[in-house]
């Protein structure tokens, strides 16, 4: 038996050295092929008298790849086309938002669930965050890890290339049914700080710059890099060894943490679920509303799944560029949530009347806010230093995102309940203090004057 090695350019991931090793192996007199990604080279084991090289070199570039040492690439593409495509993308996104914004067609989705609901109104509150606030924060991660894999499995069927979906949903229906039977029957919300939320939203958000850098592709070198887990850590949560690659395990965990991801349907479903008081009734609740939200979310993966060749490219940078503008919004509203204002993205609110100058009422400053699904009526207002505020805010649709608000400045986290809720705080110096709710979607400021 002889031995050969060659190195090979243009792999990134365990599929590259699938694809090649099934070519190489159908030559003549190979024996044994083993590929490796990291390393650049094809061991090549056969029992000939000789390999004509030309023979590997073909093999090789039927897979899509070219023998030769692997050179440092490029941090930005050569190809003009990747930028027509993204300058294009941009447009349709920008044309897409103004309609949407000018025709109110996602006030559609704003709901209106002010009562108690009942489990057919959990299961449409579960529709609802599915096409809008869910399809933000975890259809941004579905449609990165749908995408991706798509993109690095082309030569898979359909349906195998909509599995990871059907594995990330079956973790995420799990999670929340056995989680929401678990507050369900403690009765306790499990309660996360305003801060550690925030960080969560902008783990998220880089997560989804991230991948959606990757697939506009006009990175080659940040398109080559793939980050793994250590092998101990893989084989616990069942990732494959070789380069931190896809498996049924790993993508049900993924599926199975977003119960803990600040969506503000979500948070407010959790609530519910603790006030039924049993297990078998907070179980309901969670699994009805993850099920709600199981059209949208599927529907991103089955896009992906049915593309191929320059369709598919152009899909998955198209789906790239979506995900980097998700990732830079996610991670501004997780800033936003946590005190931490970014410019250009975090401007601290803008929608509602003009800022609201308080009135002295027993010594405190009243000011009085209304709370929807779309947000808050007015969102800014005037306030003195040194003495305390008394704010007064009015939930019609307590079943929504923009009934988690914050205000990490005061320390103030809280759920608003149908009605009237007051929250005190006394500001204690000149400045501005910026609230929003958990996910830092909707939000206002407070202007404080000496």
């Amino acid at each position: 038996m002889k031995r050969n090695i060659y190195y090979i350019k243009g792999m990134h991931c365990r599929s590259c050295e699938l694809l090649i090793e099934k070519n190489i192996a159908k030559i003549a007199g190979v024996k044994k092929v083993e590929v490796s990604y990291k390393r650049g080279v094809a061991v090549v084991d056969y029992d000939v008298a000789a390999l004509k090289q030309e023979s590997i070199a073909r093999a090789v570039n039927e897979a899509g790849y070219s023998l030769g040492r692997a050179t440092k690439l490029p941090w930005f593409s050569s190809d003009e086309r990747s930028y027509i495509e993204i300058a294009a993308g941009i447009m349709v996104l920008t044309v897409l938002f103004l309609v949407a914004k000018g025709t109110g067609i996602l006030n559609v989705f704003s709901g209106g669930f002010s009562a108690t609901p009942t489990y057919p109104i959990v299961l449409l509150i579960g529709l609802t965050a599915g096409v809008s606030t869910c399809m933000a924060l975890v259809g941004g991660l579905v449609a990165g890890f749908s995408a991706s894999y798509a993109e690095k499995h082309q030569y898979a069927t359909r349906w195998e290339r909509f599995k990871p979906n059907i594995y990330f949903n079956l973790g995420r229906l799990a999670s929340y049914t056995v989680l929401g039977g678990a507050i369900g029957a403690l009765g306790a919300v499990i309660k996360i700080s305003a801060g550690f939320t925030g960080f969560l939203i902008v783990g998220a958000g880089m997560v989804m710059l991230y991948m959606g850098l990757k697939l506009t592709g006009i990175s080659p070198r940040l398109a080559n890099a793939s980050f793994t887990l250590p092998k101990k850590l893989g084989r616990m949560f069942g990732m494959a060894e070789s380069g931190g690659e896809y498996s049924h395990g790993g993508t049900v965990l993924a599926g199975a943490l977003t119960f803990f991801l600040p969506c503000g349907f979500t948070q407010a479903m959790q609530l519910y679920a603790i006030t039924t008081g049993g297990f078998t009734s907070g179980a309901i609740v969670m699994f009805l509303f993850s099920l709600g939200t199981l059209p949208g979310l599927l529907g991103i993966g089955a896009i992906s799944s049915v593309l191929n060749g320059s369709k598919a490219t152009s899909f998955f940078r198209f789906v790239g560029l979506v995900l980097v503008i998700l990732g830079l919004v996610n991670i501004a509203n997780g800033a936003m949530s946590s005190g931490v204002s970014i410019p250009f993205l975090s401007d601290g609110g803008g929608q509602g009347a003009p800022g609201q100058v308080a009135v002295i009422v027993d010594g405190e400053q009243v000011v009085n806010m209304t709370q929807t699904a779309g947000g808050y009526q007015p969102n800014k207002f005037t306030v003195k230093a040194g003495v305390p505020v008394k704010w007064v805010i009015t939930s019609e649709d307590a079943f929504t995102c923009a009934a988690s608000i914050r205000m990490p400045a005061m320390k103030i986290g809280q759920f608003l309940n149908a009605g009237e809720n007051d929250i005190t705080f006394t500001p204690t110096q000149a400045g501005t203090l910026p609230f929003s709710c958990a996910m830092g979607m909707f939000r206002g400021s407070f202007t404080v004057i000496d």
